[in-house]
């Protein structure tokens, strides 16, 4: 059973930062792309930074230069380091996985596959 736990989220203050992480369970990060989205009441689920095995990464243009993620595969975590957060960051934020075994990159648009997410964390970002 594939589980990913979100934690980090909180309330900030505008131009604050945060560092979330998602910690796996039945799961092996080595050999697997993972991404971070975001949802906030009224949108659509978005992808906000993925990782490669090479460790290459994409971003939005909403969120780049703002936003990191990175990967420790020993430790199976994944985090992404969140600054100068605005109140738009305001969201829900999950990690995504795809299936084990899986090892295709994480498509940032819709249909994203049969992936495992986890519960979310939210960030609450006042102004």
């Amino acid at each position: 059973v594939v589980e990913l736990v979100e934690s980090g989220g909180t309330s900030v203050q505008s131009g604050g930062s945060l560092r979330l992480s998602c910690i796996s369970s039945g799961y092996t990060y080595r050999g697997h792309a993972m991404g971070w989205f975001r949802q906030a009441p009224g949108k659509e689920r978005e992808a906000v930074a993925t990782i490669n095995t090479g460790r290459g990464t994409w971003y939005p243009a909403s969120v780049k230069g703002r936003f990191t993620i990175s990967r420790d595969d020993a430790a199976n975590t994944v985090f992404l380091q969140m600054n100068t957060l605005q109140p738009e960051d305001t969201a829900m934020y999950y990690c995504a996985a795809p299936p084990q075994g899986d090892y295709c990159p994480i498509s940032v648009t819709p249909p994203y596959r049969h992936y495992s997410w986890g519960q979310g964390t939210q960030v609450t970002v006042s102004s």
